[in-house]
């Protein structure tokens, strides 16, 4: 748990997708050797308004779009939208089946999908899905692997930032271990503060906190 001032709430921009040519590389292995290959067909693992603003992207830059939608999100825009479409996480809840990287990578081997873009929220910052994208041979679009695992840890993504200079608003140097450290932070910077969960994403483990009431020191769960 990391502890940040101020309620401000970041948000993650799509990232773009290039119709002529895209570089990748060609073997996992080999970082020097690079080919170019133009992607003709885009996934988004994701639903709603972001995945729909991704289609019209790809429309304009004529690439042919996929959609995955769960057995509840049948009737959903987003598929409407999507050139192609194909149900994801069968007898799963909505959130579970957004979730099933194996079957999400099933899909996309079966229908000759280039590249998949993750959206926000869901599977952006699992890292273990870019991998399973690269281990496919499907671009992800978006950061390596490796720098996935990287920001979507907080506490080594703020320790990356104040490494490279980066500036950054004040917090803790780690994850608090009671609530008299939260105490402490408080009273050297005043409120509001926001306390964030080391790996939450998309908002999720935010509280946005604006005064304390004094109780006894207990150590949080790991």
């Amino acid at each position: 748990m990391l502890l940040h001032v101020g309620g401000m709430r970041s948000a993650l921009g799509l990232l773009a997708v290039r119709r002529a040519c895209c570089l990748s590389r060609s073997t996992h292995n080999s970082p020097q050797t690079l080919e170019y290959k133009p992607i003709k067909k885009v996934m988004v693992a994701n639903r709603g308004e972001i995945a729909i603003r991704v289609f019209r992207a790809c429309t304009e830059l004529g690439i042919r779009t996929v959609a995955v939608y769960s057995e509840q999100d049948t009737g959903q825009m987003h598929r409407q939208k999507a050139d192609e479409a194909y149900l994801i996480g069968k007898g799963l809840p909505p959130v579970a089946a957004y979730l099933d990287i194996p079957d999400i990578i099933k899909v996309a081997k079966e229908n000759d999908v280039d590249a998949i873009h993750p959206g926000y929220g869901f599977l952006s910052e699992r890292s273990d899905f870019a991998q399973a994208c690269v281990d496919a041979g499907v671009r992800f679009i978006g950061p390596s692997p490796d720098v996935v695992r990287k920001m979507g840890d907080k506490v080594e993504a703020r320790s990356i930032a104040i490494r490279a200079g980066v500036p950054v608003v004040p917090g803790t140097d780690g994850p608090i271990t009671c609530l008299s450290e939260a105490q402490e932070f408080s009273n050297t910077y005043g409120f509001p503060i926001i306390f964030k969960a080391a790996y939450g994403g998309g908002g999720r483990g935010m509280r946005v906190v604006k005064e304390y009431e004094l109780k006894p020191c207990i150590p949080f769960k790991k």
